[in-house]
């Protein structure tokens, strides 16, 4: 009963970690952890220049009249803390530090006089130059993050628009016609005649036959029910000739539903009544 008592009193103890669902209590005594393996890095700068550029801020100095000497110890002391840490990032910063301790040197050299009314040149010169540009380009960059980005600020939303709620008729072009002539008229050579005669055939007789024949039909008449092939040859011509003058006249038009389908013809809205014409 003591024994028991004692069993259910114990702590429980708590697993340290889990290996595939099994709970371990102690730490493996082989365990070997790496001292970098906690240390964080933070890139907090993009490069040099954003590093100089933060410190000339932060110092709050202007930066057409850079003070070399403390600017320069505090790049070189946060270069060597970062050739502690990892030589590769500290590679294009040591070309700055270079740079810093060249301009530094240069100011402290007596500087060569000059003619009458020209400036000396300014051994910063050139670094100033390069941090205005970077400032310039930091800032249209802040600005371009800021402006509303899709997924970001709002989502794109798509939605379904009735396309066919108005139908275009496409526009029956003189391609369209001569390819529906040359239909009738290669059907219109089937039928042979060997009576030979002279006839006399009217565009005016056969523009009255055409509005008469739309007036009779409805609206819209197929192009190739305005043909008659027993008219033969020389009256199909004919024909087609009055209905290009129509609708040179615009008293009628040609339409099509939709590309490559059959070609119709109608009297033209708004011309002149197709019984006046046919009279």
């Amino acid at each position: 009963m003591t024994a028991a008592v004692d069993l259910l009193e114990r702590p429980e103890i708590e697993p340290v970690a889990r290996i595939y669902g099994e709970a371990m209590t102690q730490l493996p005594l082989d365990l070997y952890i790496p001292p970098d393996a906690l240390a964080v890095m933070l890139d907090a700068f993009e490069g040099p220049l954003d590093l100089l550029l933060y410190m000339i801020r932060r110092a709050n100095v202007d930066i057409l009249d850079i003070p070399m000497a403390p600017l320069t110890r505090q790049y070189l002391e946060y270069v060597e803390a970062m050739r502690s840490r990892n030589l590769e990032l500290a590679a294009d910063y040591l070309v700055m530090a270079a740079m810093l301790i060249e301009i530094k040197s240069r100011m402290l050299l007596p500087r060569p006089k000059v003619a009458e009314g020209e400036d000396a040149e300014d051994p910063r010169a050139e670094l100033v130059r390069r941090l205005m540009e970077y400032e310039q380009m930091k800032l249209a960059g802040q600005r371009l993050n800021e402006m509303p980005q899709a997924e970001r600020e709002f989502f794109w939303v798509e939605t379904l628009v009735e396309k066919s709620l108005y139908v275009r008729h496409p526009e029956v072009s003189v391609a369209d016609l001569k390819e529906a002539w040359e239909a009738i008229f290669r059907q219109a050579k089937l039928n042979k005649h060997h009576k030979i005669g002279r006839e006399e055939l009217s565009v005016r007789e056969h523009m009255g036959i055409i509005l008469r024949l739309l007036q009779e039909r409805g609206d819209f008449v197929r192009f190739e029910d305005m043909f008659d092939p027993a008219m033969g040859a020389p009256g199909l011509v004919v024909h087609f000739l009055a209905m290009l003058e129509l609708a040179r006249e615009q008293l009628i038009e040609f339409t099509q539903t939709e590309a490559f389908q059959p070609i119709y013809v109608r009297v033209h809205q708004g011309g002149s009544e197709p019984g006046q014409e046919g009279a």
